[in-house]
């Protein structure tokens, strides 16, 4: 029989040490060997969020002892790994270098095909270590520092239709949670005070809601927010701008969804209506909910991938690995850490003042 492919995965682009190995399955959707992810929250709580310095440390003191338990728990030995994928952007710079030379290392020493992954890709293609999906796909993007509509027409193949002129939704939902005196990591948590309050409470912005196609802004909704907070007095006033504050997030991505369904329409005629739905926001149940409402009324087949493949880890950096591996697309050993990598490298950089749509 001939051997199935096995990729090892390698995740530091922020404040999780991540690796996994995953298997070829005959032309079907891989096996996952194993996935560890570590979290730093503890390091950074105090802090409010991630010290980069510190995350990197941190990964320094955990990396090999991340992969070995990977290696070990896969049931694999190390000479059976075919290649080594590792993220090299985009992400805190410092905490990429860890990951990235350590992949290099570990692939020099056993003369294995080494790949550089970017880690909006992974979260791109997180659904295929579940899912069968073939391309086109429209995929919304979601998380702590990115927020984006992308039309995927294949491996490396990305055409953003639109994009957050300034905060991403993940980085509002954690800046929310911190108003509201929950713990870092707070975004995951804010979902849980929405649903002990009333979300027609309190009227916040919906900033570009009905210009600029399917680009977002979340920078005055959480100006908004701070406002409100500061008038807080009791459990109930949180939880009803908690719930206000969800229910606004559902109304913005209803809105810019179905309009990039339109822009995604124009590019890719007779062609599937997939979404997908991928990053740390996504395993949020209220987004998930209205999006698959919307996505049943217009036509499009919605896939999420599970909660655990959400959030940052090595599996879906081993997946991307795996379709490089397939087509021989290997990087040299001084492929460099990217703190900046967009997906579709012609789309303009819309961040920052004085942006116009």
């Amino acid at each position: 029989m001939k051997k199935k492919t096995i990729i090892l995965g390698i995740e530091t682009s922020c404040d999780e040490t991540a690796a996994a190995l995953i298997e070829e399955n005959s032309g079907q959707i891989p096996t996952i060997l194993s996935s560890i992810v570590s979290s730093q929250v503890n390091v950074h709580k105090k802090f409010g969020g991630v010290v980069p310095e510190l995350a990197a440390r941190s990964h320094i003191e955990k990396i090999d002892l991340i992969v070995k338990k990977a290696i070990d728990e896969s049931g694999k030995k190390i000479e059976d790994i075919d290649a080594i994928a590792a993220t090299a952007g985009p992400g805190l710079i410092v905490c990429l270098s860890v990951g990235l030379n350590f992949g290099k290392a570990f692939a020099s020493s056993l003369i294995k095909p080494f790949m550089a992954v970017n880690h909006l890709e992974g979260h791109a293609l997180s659904p295929k270590l579940t899912t069968k999906l073939e391309y086109p796909y429209l995929l919304l993007l979601i998380s702590g520092g990115h927020s984006q509509f992308l039309s995927v027409q294949g491996l490396g193949k990305y055409k953003r239709l639109g994009t957050t002129i300034d905060d991403a939704v993940g980085e509002a939902f954690d800046k929310t949670a911190k108003l509201l005196g929950i713990e870092f990591p707070g975004g995951p948590y804010l979902e849980k005070y929405a649903e002990k309050g009333n979300p027609e409470r309190f009227i916040l912005p919906k900033p570009i809601l009905n210009k600029g196609g399917c680009n977002l802004s979340f920078a005055g909704l959480k100006t908004a927010v701070l406002r409100v907070s500061k008038e807080i007095k009791n459990k109930k006033d949180k939880y009803d701008l908690a719930a206000s504050f969800q229910k606004t997030i559902e109304i913005i991505l209803n809105k810019k969804t179905e309009i990039a369904f339109k822009e995604y329409k124009k590019i890719n005629k007779n062609k599937n209506n997939i979404f997908v739905v991928a990053g740390g926001v996504a395993s949020n149940k209220k987004i998930r909910k209205v999006l698959t409402d919307l996505c049943f009324k217009e036509n499009f087949k919605p896939i999420f991938p599970p909660l655990d493949l959400c959030s940052d880890n090595a599996a879906m950096i081993a997946m991307v690995g795996l379709e490089k591996f397939k087509i021989k697309n290997f990087d040299n050993f001084d492929h460099p850490a990217k703190p900046r990598w967009p997906l579709d490298k012609n789309a303009i950089f819309l961040k920052g003042a004085g942006v116009k749509l």
